[in-house]
């Protein structure tokens, strides 16, 4: 599952910010993440719970929410 679904689905963003911040990723050679933080649109902290999702999502193993 990529990053900005997590976010979505844990409503930590909205579409128009995520859509936002992939238009300016195509920009700026910046991770989706650290647009975001930079934008103020996310906390860090959120940031590492929903990476530490998205790792153990690809790794094959349950995600409950």
């Amino acid at each position: 599952m990529k990053l900005g679904e997590i976010l979505l689905k844990k409503k930590l963003i909205s579409s128009t910010q995520l859509e936002q911040a992939l238009n300016l990723q195509c920009l700026y050679s910046e991770k989706l993440g650290e647009l975001l933080i930079n934008k103020g649109w996310l906390q860090s902290h959120d940031l590492d719970k929903a990476l530490r999702e998205q790792y153990w999502r690809q790794q094959g193993f349950w995600v409950i929410d």
